[in-house]
């Protein structure tokens, strides 16, 4: 397959490899993002191993907390300016304490707010806004503790970022310091055993051909792996990382030692996962200004 300007480009940003470096892998891989990515990384040749989460749409994450229940939404729009409307912002928090009565994302939608669903009720607004927007997801946890945590935000309890905890205990405040640690940390998982299977296999593949790159016996290499999986698993699962209020002691640790076992959470990111087309603003503006 033809390796276009484009294609590099993006592995580039995502690898911090050099242009050839990045081409050549892409080249190896037939085009594959992921697999040149790998590629990349076995050589020694990325500079980071994170994957691109861009913040591809605007909108807000609204949380609601009640009784033991907590529920995350995200509300899209097409711009910035309208997630700082208050018209915007106040369907938005109507839209939060309707969740917690609502059993799943599809009842959500169909559920009664003001005499009209919640669908409805964003369609009026693209309306009367005259932008596009959706109810995009819903997420819930539920526990005698539920704590949340909203960054940057925009208004209460909604933001570019929210965070639910759910625990069994009584320490709210600890909870809610692990909620703010998981907005910082974005781990992949609760625990290892809550981990993606394939997450998990692809990572100890590309860890096992960096080990053979090394040269070392079968044997030796056997123990790197265990170990660097180990290390891994340190970096992306919840209970596992260094607590960023006191990174002495891991997550789990520290709602240990305040009573606490953290059972759920619940991280969710404006736009994360959608792709947003660039565009040129001034060539827009022109385009306009000619009809």
């Amino acid at each position: 397959m033809a390796i276009t300007a484009a294609m590099v480009k993006e592995l580039r940003e995502k690898s911090g490899a050099g242009m050839m470096d990045a081409k050549k892998a892409l080249t190896e891989n037939d085009g594959d993002q992921e697999a040149a990515m790998d590629w990349l990384r076995t050589k020694g040749l990325a500079k980071a191993a994170k994957k691109s989460g861009r913040t591809a749409a605007e909108g807000l994450v609204v949380v609601a907390v009640k009784d033991g229940l907590g529920v995350a939404v995200e509300v899209n729009s097409e711009t910035d300016f309208v997630a700082k409307n208050a018209d915007f912002q106040t369907m938005v928090a109507g839209i939060a304490r309707v969740a917690l009565t609502a059993g799943d994302y599809d009842a959500l939608l169909a559920a009664d707010m003001g005499g009209k669903s919640v669908e409805a009720t964003v369609a009026e607004k693209v309306g009367t806004i005259g932008e596009n927007m959706t109810v995009r997801r819903m997420a819930k946890v539920e526990g005698p503790v539920v704590a949340s945590y909203i960054h940057n935000a925009a208004a209460t309890d909604m933001g570019k970022i929210g965070v639910l905890v759910a625990a069994n205990g009584s320490d709210a405040g600890v909870a809610k310091q692990i909620a703010m640690h998981i907005a910082a940390t974005n781990p992949a998982s609760l625990s290892e055993a809550d981990l993606d299977p394939a997450l998990i296999e692809r990572e100890k593949t590309v860890l096992t051909e960096q080990a053979r790159e090394s040269g070392k016996p079968d044997a030796v290499i056997e123990k790197m792996i265990v170990g660097r999986m180990n290390k891994f698993y340190e970096e992306v699962t919840l209970l596992k990382q260094k607590f960023v209020m006191n990174p002495d002691v891991t997550v789990g640790q520290a709602a240990a030692d305040a009573g606490l076992e953290i059972t759920g959470y619940v991280r969710m990111e404006v736009g994360e996962g959608i792709e947003k087309v660039e565009e040129d603003f001034a060539a827009e503006v022109a385009k306009t200004m000619g009809g």
